[in-house]
């Protein structure tokens, strides 16, 4: 758990990930087309990855990836992280974060 809070911080915008996750890519690719450069943690190459899954799960995220955290903080899976695209407000939040500058 401490582990998902220290990567989840050191970056504006985090993305834990499985390569083999089409949801995952496609959660990536949005934010590199918004200008967002995320920290990305692929669970299935990391030594650790399954330890960390069950942290993920633990915080409440169900489906564990993708998990995206924004100015160190869970803001959700692909599904919420749409929503908040449809809507308008995600490119508002990495700004805030400064993980984006316009």
């Amino acid at each position: 758990m401490d582990r998902i809070g220290d990567l989840a911080s050191k970056k504006a915008a985090v993305i834990f990930t499985k390569s083999s996750c089409f949801m995952c890519h496609s959660i990536k690719a949005l934010f590199y087309d918004i200008g967002a450069s995320p920290a990305i943690h692929e669970l299935d190459q990391d030594p650790k990855g399954k330890e960390m899954e069950w942290a993920l799960r633990s915080l409440g995220c169900n489906p564990c990836v993708p998990a995206v955290f924004i100015g160190g903080k869970y803001v959700g899976s692909s599904k919420d992280i749409i929503s908040l695209q449809v809507d308008g407000s995600l490119k508002q939040m990495l700004i805030d974060a400064k993980a984006i500058w316009f």
